[in-house]
């Protein structure tokens, strides 16, 4: 009798925790764990974020302007327990090292150099570009480079056209490149300031209402890597290159419609800094590219990063299939 009881007891607790728990349990996919390691490129310090099967697809994340790879931070759980996500700081930025701006000035050229010896130092010969921001003029001319190296790109409001800058955008850029007076240096280095990179960068396309969704550890993180002036001097030299990116807007087009690269374009439509146009002129050079215009501001992977992962994990599998 008292087996015949025990064995009552132990169907009756099966069941009950069979009721009780729900399906998905069993079905849940755990993110693993994202590692935080340097690398030493052209004898500087990189820091990158790695996570996921080094034997699966790799994607590569590159930042915009002001963040670093801290901007992805909500992405790369999403994405790592199917692929390999690799998002690096670039030279100057983040945790990586800071040469002196005042011995050797930053491009966009030298920022490609030293994520172009990146990648060489972690052996990556094949790989999805995914790219925000900076990350585009960075991603282009790692393209241009070795177009054979990029399966795919994935674009995140990264402009290549100039339907996607306003005349005010140009006007900018134009001014930050061409003015050198106190005056004109002291222009862009507004854009490095608190106020700006909070107001007129993170919460400038989110409408009051939205903006708990905000993590304000995104800015706080930036203004951290931007306390003294040779930090801000770094981003200023930057944004003073970034006329040089619009003159080749041509060249990378051409590269475009030469490759046919494979491209999913996820672009926030509510971006007033590069606005929606400049996501629909992709078509153009790449008809098969995927599109979505999602709403969401500039920084749409710190407000829909779950969106975001949905389309990027549909892109990438379809190509598997």
């Amino acid at each position: 009798m008292p087996g015949v009881v025990m064995r009552t007891v132990a169907a009756l607790v099966a069941l009950w925790f069979a009721q009780s728990t729900p399906a998905w349990t069993y079905e849940m996919r755990l993110p693993p764990k994202t590692y935080y390691r340097t690398a030493t490129v052209g004898g500087h310090a990189i820091f990158y974020r790695e996570a996921g099967d080094s034997t699966r697809p790799t994607i590569v994340l590159l930042h915009g302007f002001p963040s670093t790879s801290h901007e992805f931070r909500e992405l790369i759980p999403l994405l790592s327990p199917d692929y390999h996500v690799v998002a690096p700081d670039y030279l100057g930025s983040g945790y990586s090292e800071h040469p002196d701006p005042n011995v050797e000035p930053y491009t966009f050229d030298r920022l490609a150099d030293a994520m172009q010896g990146f990648l060489d130092v972690l052996g990556l010969k094949h790989y999805t570009l995914y790219m925000i921001d900076f990350g585009g003029p960075v991603g282009f001319r790692l393209m241009e480079r070795d177009p054979e190296t990029v399966e795919a790109v994935i674009v995140q409001n990264a402009n290549c056209y100039l339907e996607g800058l306003t005349p005010a955008r140009q006007g900018y850029f134009r001014r930050a490149h061409d003015d050198r007076s106190p005056e004109g240096v002291a222009f862009v280095y507004e854009r490095t300031g608190a106020d700006s990179i909070i107001n007129q960068q993170y919460l400038r396309d989110v409408p009051p209402e939205r903006r708990e969704i905000m993590n304000p550890d995104a800015w706080t993180s930036d203004l951290g890597f931007l306390t003294t002036e040779r930090d801000r001097k770094i981003q200023v030299q930057l944004l003073q290159d970034y006329q040089n990116n619009i003159d080749r807007y041509p060249a990378w087009q051409a590269m475009l419609r030469e490759h046919q690269f494979p491209a999913l374009i996820v672009w926030g439509r509510n971006d007033r800094g590069f606005i929606a146009p400049g996501a629909e002129a992709y078509l153009r050079d790449l008809p098969h590219a995927e599109l979505h215009l999602i709403d969401a501001g500039h920084f749409a992977v710190e407000e829909k990063p779950a969106e975001i992962a949905a389309y990027v994990l549909n892109f990438m599998k379809s190509r598997e299939r």
